[in-house]
């Protein structure tokens, strides 16, 4: 696919300084991208380097001036959002790919199925019994859905993935390669000299427009669901055990876990190694920094970082301290000495 910079402009609705006939065949990073590519500058470090790159397009905040239009060699674009409209136009250079809407041969499919329009089933799935698959559902290869499991319409499951018994998946839900809903919880109680397992009656509900990353765990319920609701986004390696509850829009990073009956809130960010102890409130617009251990609440809109778990302004006093500790330790030891001396005499 080739457009021109004007074409581009219109779909994101841009202003164009430069050439509106350059032609762009596709898009690439700020240091490589070449004369027929088109890239995005949206911070100071960027935009400080915009005659450094070979880019034939660059498409910059609205209100950004910091350049001589006269001397623009390709073309600049204006955007309210230059990331979200640069991926935008580079999904239009790379297309999502498209299935043929069929069950493939290979399939194990169980009992009383109910099939929306136009579903795609690839080669060695298997369905459960009392599956309700709505339309648009597409599974890839190896996929394994449970018996009495609903998937709503217009999701992706991606190859490996496993979906056990009762699962609820809503619509326009991505779930990538290797992830696993609906495993049972880690639930054991003392018997004597051994762990007695628990048995896990409950199930996973994940609402509409949730995206998640490869290799998840996501734990059904002790009783009752595991809920993660409307556009909550998770990275790759997530653990997300019985009974929580993830707040919509909430983005929970690679390696992050959270247990059991923890309550996230709205629009919350869990950070990269993120942990957060069981049975505890996470409130709304919080952000829990990476590696950090949350041990009790967190209040609405607060920052925390460092284990345990505190505001991250403080952690950033704690942080500077600890590689003072050891010369701290030394200089108190000698005042105790000296101290100990001043008192004999």
């Amino acid at each position: 696919m080739v457009l021109s910079v004007k074409q581009i402009a219109e779909k994101i609705d841009a202003a164009v300084v430069g050439d509106p006939s350059l032609e762009i065949s596709g898009g690439g990073a700020f240091e490589d991208a070449g004369g027929d590519q088109i890239t995005f500058a949206s911070d100071v470090r960027f935009l400080k380097q915009l005659s450094g790159t070979g880019a034939g397009a660059v498409i910059i905040p609205e209100e950004y001036d910091g350049f001589d239009a006269n001397s623009v060699k390709g073309a600049f674009l204006r955007s309210k959002n230059p990331k979200r409209d640069f991926f935008r136009i580079l999904g239009l250079f790379h297309p999502p790919k498209t299935f043929e809407k069929k069950i493939s041969p290979g399939t194990c499919l169980g009992k009383n199925l109910i099939l929306g329009r136009d579903v795609t089933i690839s080669a060695n799935v298997t369905l459960g019994d009392n599956v309700c698959l709505g339309s648009g559902v597409v599974l890839m290869p190896g996929v394994y859905i449970g018996d009495d499991a609903v998937i709503g319409d217009d999701t992706v499951i991606k190859p490996n993935a496993v979906r056990m018994e009762r699962t609820v998946v809503g619509r326009r839900v991505l779930i990538h390669p290797g992830t696993v809903v609906g495993s049972d919880g880690f639930g054991f109680t003392p018997d004597q000299d051994r762990h007695e397992k628990l048995v896990h009656a409950g199930y996973v509900q994940i609402d509409d427009d949730v995206e998640i990353g490869a290799c998840n765990t996501i734990d059904r319920g002790t009783f009752g669901r595991t809920w993660i609701k409307n556009g909550v986004k998770t990275d790759n390696l997530v653990h997300i055990a019985h009974n929580v509850v993830v707040g919509a829009n909430t983005l929970v990073v690679a390696q992050a876990g959270i247990a059991g009956s923890t309550e996230i809130g709205s629009n919350v960010i869990l950070a990269g190694r993120a942990g957060v102890s069981g049975h505890l409130k996470v409130g709304d617009g919080s952000i829990v920094g990476p590696g950090a251990g949350v041990l009790k609440d967190v209040k609405p809109n607060q920052i925390v970082s460092g284990f345990p778990s505190m505001p991250h302004k403080l952690w950033l006093k704690v942080g500077t301290l600890i590689p003072k500790l050891p010369e701290m330790r030394k200089r108190l030891a000698s005042l105790e000495k000296k101290l100990d001396q001043f008192e004999k005499q």
